[in-house]
């Protein structure tokens, strides 16, 4: 069987279908000539990550396709309901790149308390003693009040980190009822702990000090934060978001900037990629990096290894 890995696989991927007999491509094809490709080379196996889509209509077109899978968690680039009621497997790597992304949202966390993503932009051209003064007025993360809306793998590893850093979680999450989390202190150390999340939002990020989105886009495209969230929020709050673009309403965060109900915001997804508005790019008080959450060497070994496992046992050994 043929494998096509338009958006790229790992080695360790690679390695696991070829020995298990399998032909993988991993030379990009545009999306406008993807369904020639599929049904000339005879492509039964398609892996994408967030670059390429798998429509009605190239579903459709490519009868010889029998398996989409996504190297990451969300699946809203695939028409999931659709190819799956017509005999398709559709198939992600929910858990891979949870620590992945956790980490990244640790590292925004640190950066928008200190301002180091806009000192970083300014201390080769400032004036030491100016930069000095503007950066001087940072917050500590330990004993803040953290509220992670969406509480699946992602949402717990951050939690995790949060709690050994000093962090107070509060989750957010309308289907979880109880997480035990076992929490990795470093020297062989653990701890565990349960939380129950609640099923407000506005509950929940009332008393935020910080705030982590980590559930999909929204069906019917409206944002989970909104004028209505940051109206409730209190003054000086952090937020990340490290989940999908267009779970916060962008014009109305950066209302929310302006007026300083909103102190800073680290994002890694965008409304429009790969296109985002320049008026958040630009922005002092954001922290910007460019959807990045999973792409570490860690977690993308992890969905290669997790899509050619899961492969294997599907359709077998060639």
């Amino acid at each position: 069987m043929k494998v096509l890995a338009n958006d790229g696989i790992s080695n360790s991927g690679i390695v696991a279908l070829t020995e298990a007999g399998y032909t993988v491509i991993t030379e990009k094809v545009n999306q406008e000539d993807l369904i020639q490709v599929i049904n000339n080379e005879n492509i039964e196996i398609l892996l994408v990550r967030s670059a390429t889509t798998a429509r009605k209509n190239l579903i459709d077109a490519c009868p010889n396709l029998k398996l989409i899978g996504r190297g990451g968690v969300g699946m809203d680039n695939i028409d999931v309901e659709y190819a799956r009621a017509i005999g398709r497997t559709v198939i992600n790597t929910p858990g891979a790149s949870s620590q992945s992304v956790a980490e990244l949202v640790m590292g925004h966390f640190f950066a928008i308390s200190r301002s180091l993503h806009d000192s970083y932009k300014n201390m080769e051209n400032g004036d030491f003693k100016t930069l000095k003064k503007k950066y001087g007025k940072g917050v500590e993360i330990r004993d803040k009040n953290l509220t992670i809306i969406g509480f699946g793998r992602i949402g717990q590893s951050l939690a995790s980190y949060a709690i050994g850093c000093g962090m107070n979680v509060t989750a957010v999450d309308l289907y979880c009822e109880k997480a035990s989390l076992s929490i990795k202190l470093g020297n062989g150390i653990s701890a565990s702990i349960d939380i129950q999340p609640i099923k407000s939002v506005l509950e929940g990020i009332k008393n935020a000090d910080y705030i982590s989105l980590h559930v999909p886009k929204q069906e019917n495209g409206s944002a989970v934060i909104g004028k209505n969230e940051f109206d409730t929020m209190k003054d000086g709050v952090r937020i990340i978001n490290a989940a999908r673009g267009g779970v916060i309403d962008e014009l109305a965060l950066l209302n929310a900037l302006e007026s300083n109900k909103v102190a800073s915001i680290a994002l890694d997804v965008y409304d429009n990629e790969p296109n985002p508005m320049k008026e958040l790019l630009n922005h002092p008080k954001i922290a910007c990096t460019p959807h990045i959450g999973a792409a570490t060497g860690e977690a993308q070994d992890r969905i290669g290894t997790e899509l050619a496992e899961t492969i294997i046992a599907k359709f077998g050994v060639q």
